[in-house]
């Protein structure tokens, strides 16, 4: 007896749980479809408050975007102008950087080479002031004479090897055409068998590092 009413009891609260479930179903339901009713009803009443009433205003509206949409695309046509300006202006800059870069690379050492020049004149001289002839009388007068010259003339060969390998060149313009970048006029004359404006002279050789001249070339110039 007790078993059946516990066994009733329990079919009791299953229905009553059953029947609360689907009234709050049933609730929602119709919760949802109210309220999709009335969103739809509203976009509806938006949509129709945003059409204008009349075609005229319709045409105005039209040309209103129009409007709109060109000065836009003439906003990004000057924006893709000024992107291309930039990024030319940035090329450019990054080139006369690079340029800046190589030179200093390459004339870093042209203070030095400068102040090696009055020694290399040094050296020419004190070789070129023994002639071969004398030279040769030296050899049997004083072979220390030679041993002087022979030194001083290797130190003149290595001397301008190492100019060499740091790019700076010898300029000695004789018989070539005068150069203002790479030439100074001491003097002009009359010489017969050169062409005005022609070298005739080299009174000191000049140089060159890296096509940038050091010290010009001191001429003398034919004169027409």
């Amino acid at each position: 007896m007790a078993s059946l009413k516990v066994y009733s009891v329990g079919r009791l609260v299953k229905y009553v749980t059953d029947s609360s479930l689907r009234l709050r179903g049933n609730i929602y339901r119709s919760s949802v479809s109210r309220y999709s009713t009335e969103e739809k009803a509203a976009e509806d009443a938006s949509g129709d408050k945003q059409l204008p009433p009349t075609l005229e205003d319709c045409h105005k509206q039209i040309e209103t975007l129009s409007t709109e949409v060109s000065s836009l695309k003439q906003q990004v046509k000057d924006y893709e102008d000024k992107y291309k300006r930039a990024l030319a202006d940035g090329e450019n800059v990054r080139r006369r950087m690079m340029k800046q870069v190589e030179d200093a690379k390459s004339f870093a050492i042209q203070s030095f080479c400068k102040d090696l020049l009055d020694v290399a004149d040094t050296l020419s001289a004190a070789a070129d002031s023994v002639p071969d002839s004398a030279q040769a009388q030296a050899e049997s007068a004083a072979a220390a004479l030679r041993s002087l010259h022979d030194g001083l003339r290797l130190t003149r060969a290595q001397l301008d090897q190492v100019f060499a390998r740091h790019g700076l060149v010898a300029v000695s313009p004789l018989r070539e055409k005068f150069d203002p970048n790479l030439h100074e006029a001491l003097f002009q004359q009359e010489v017969e068998g050169y062409e005005p404006g022609t070298v005739v002279t080299v009174s000191k050789v000049g140089y060159k590092l890296h096509e940038r001249c050091v010290r010009p070339a001191l001429v003398g110039v034919a004169k027409g």
